[in-house]
């Protein structure tokens, strides 16, 4: 049996009613953006587009379509949901109450197995009662007198058509439910928690479908406004982006937990019912993320990508770095020089990621510029790697490397000489915004990067961090033919590698850690 195909939205559930707003002005209704923006790549196909392809469909109120003049709230209407459909991508057609929704449905959307939902509000639920009833059920919105009845596996077993929900926010969790349910156990389920702009960013590229992927995952948004432990009872996964909610880390603490990092209120919440779901996979684990969220910690763990080099091959290695608790320190200029450090170096804050200035880096030409540099502190001065102006970004979903090749800062001759009429000041720069770069396009064939040395160096450090999914940045020194890898991170966005690559590559090493772990958890039980 196949999962929900199809879902109808009333207009009742998406617009704010006139009581609602005092003006009269047209809108939507609460919880309705969150919906539509989340059904919008959810993959539900409809019949023009059901090929991998999401959609629902939403009706509006009906109209009487004559030679009359439209009322102008009717026109006002008519205008915004346009707007809506434009907005969130979906389609809008319109029903009499006559209607057979069925019938009507079936024009557009094909037999082809599964189940519909028609959501309606509570004022609502009978202004359409004609339907065949086989493969549909209706979700009601709101019903204050009716308990509610999300529980997919209730609603199965005993056969209602009839679903009450309190909120439009539930809605994907029993569309979630109800795939899992009809789909069988082989089914996976993976809750994520991240910013919004990053949910979007890997929803409109196919990565988070509600509608079950080819390897057997469907995805659901964990929202806080919502019971969290309910929510964890329907996942066989939670993905998150911690670094996303991170208030403050403490640098100093020798401490090798997540202690350290002051996490949001909805993070900890997560955090504390994660670990009352024992056979719930973390990916990744909190404690596992530690490494790069500090600078110095990643450097000394780059310095063990020493044994992996071979005699008479390509050489990988960390940069020199040194830490800097203070930049008016008596003797700095001799601690540099004794961790190989020369000028221009490059200093960065220690802190990686997740607090507003963990970006704001500085190049720095003349060692007399250390003492007012604007970096936050403590602070890691790092080699500064002449790479002609080429810098690799390697992606590891599971244990599949991706990499693409971008533009970088030129070399230190370059430099200097652009910097030179303004008395080679300190360039400060915003890494995430303002990096300099070469105006040259990049020729990634200018150095023979060692892909098995990289491929490698991957392998050992999804071993030693234990990540699912990280990227690193490597550029090859001039005259040395060095690979140094420069920066590590955790779950970034792999935008530069294809979609059509990267997201199944994606699920495929989700479904890997997800399997790995529950096999594991039955080892440790028997």
């Amino acid at each position: 049996m196949d999962g929900v195909r199809g879902i109808l939205l009333d207009s009742s559930v998406l617009l704010r009613s006139a009581a609602d707003d005092v003006n009269g002005d047209i809108g939507l209704s609460p919880g309705a953006d969150y919906l539509l923006r989340r059904l919008r790549y959810s993959n539900i196909p409809t019949v023009r587009e059901y090929l991998m392809k999401r959609v629902f469909q939403v009706r509006r109120d009906s109209y009487i379509f004559t030679l009359s003049v439209w009322t102008t709230s009717n026109f006002v209407k008519e205008s915004f949901l346009q707007e809506m459909s434009r907005t969130y991508s979906c389609s809008i057609f319109c029903l009499s109450p006559e209607a057979n929704i069925s019938i009507e449905v079936a024009r557009i959307w094909e037999d082809k197995g599964g189940s519909f939902i028609h959501v309606v509000s509570s004022c609502r639920e009978n202004f359409y009662h004609k339907a065949d009833c086989s493969g549909w059920s209706k979700v009601i919105v709101g019903s204050a007198e009716e308990k509610p009845s999300n529980d997919a596996e209730y609603v199965f077993a005993t056969g209602m058509s009839r679903i009450f929900i309190h909120k439009l926010e539930e809605l994907p969790l029993f569309i979630c439910h109800w795939n899992k349910k009809v789909m069988g156990k082989e089914l996976l389920t993976v809750g994520y928690a991240m910013k919004p702009s990053r949910e979007e960013d890997f929803a409109k590229r196919g990565a988070f479908p509600l509608r079950p992927t080819q390897n057997g995952l469907i995805f659901l948004p964990l929202n806080y406004e919502l019971p969290i432990s309910s929510q964890l009872q329907l996942v066989d996964a939670v993905l998150h982006k911690a670094t996303d909610e991170i208030l403050a880390v403490d640098m100093v603490s020798p401490s090798e937990s997540s202690d350290r990092v002051t996490f949001t209120r909805n993070l900890q919440e997560l955090q504390r019912y994660v670990k009352c779901q024992l056979d719930c996979c973390v990916i990744d684990p909190f404690n596992n993320i530690l490494p790069v969220l500090d600078r110095l910690k990643i450097q000394q763990i780059l310095i063990g990508l020493a044994k992996l080099n071979i005699p008479g091959g390509s050489k990988i290695r960390a940069p020199h770095f040194l830490k800097v608790d203070s930049f008016d320190k008596p003797g700095l200029e001799q601690r540099l020089a004794e961790a190989k450090l020369s000028l221009p170096s490059i200093v960065k804050p220690q802190i990686a990621c997740g607090v507003s200035d963990a970006h704001s880096m500085a190049i720095v030409f003349k060692m007399d510029h250390y003492k007012d540099l604007n970096v936050p502190l403590p602070a890691v001065v790092q080699e500064y790697v002449d790479h002609s102006s080429l810098l690799y970004k390697f992606y590891a979903l599971g244990g599949k490397i991706f990499y693409a090749v971008k533009k970088s800062i030129p070399n230190a001759d370059t430099l200097l000489t652009l910097f030179a009429d303004e008395g080679l000041k300190p360039l400060h720069f915003d890494s995430l915004k303002s990096l300099p770069v070469a105006k040259t396009q990049p020729n990634g064939d200018e150095h023979q990067i060692d892909l098995e040395l990289v491929n490698r160096a991957a392998d050992w450090l999804r071993r030693t961090l234990d990540l699912t999914i990280f990227g690193f940045d490597v550029v090859v020194q001039e005259g040395t033919g060095d690979h140094v890898i420069v920066d590590v991170n955790y779950l970034p966005s792999f935008k530069e590698v294809p979609d059509d690559v990267a997201i199944p590559a994606f699920w495929d090493a989700l479904k890997e850690k997800i399997v790995s772990g529950k096999s594991k958890q039955a080892r440790d039980i028997s």
